[in-house]
């Protein structure tokens, strides 16, 4: 494995959230509940590890604020713009691989 100071694996570890949340921003068109069936998180669960890393670090973020951050908007303007009823067949698969979200 290529050997990387701690500092370097930050910066590029920062630069991939930025690159995911960009993607993820650009890509409304793909549900929370359709990344929930098929990797296991969502947006939401990005913006809840970004405030649980900031916690870490002593520092508070409101849940709306830290979405906002993944969003890049509020998440209820987010919802209104994007969000879609979730079909039957989406809602069965969340049910049958995940027990809370």
């Amino acid at each position: 494995m290529t050997d990387i100071d701690q500092a370097t694996r930050t910066n590029l570890e920062a630069a991939a959230f930025r690159t995911l949340v960009e993607h993820l921003r650009t890509r409304s068109d793909v549900q929370n509940i359709d990344l929930m069936n098929l990797a296991g998180f969502c947006r939401n669960c990005l913006s809840r590890w970004y405030r649980e890393a900031a916690e870490a670090q002593g520092i508070a973020l409101p849940d709306p604020e830290a979405r906002e951050i993944v969003y890049g908007m509020p998440y209820k303007q987010w919802q209104a713009m994007h969000q879609k009823p979730a079909t039957a067949e989406q809602q069965a698969a969340l049910a049958k691989t995940h027990t809370g979200h």
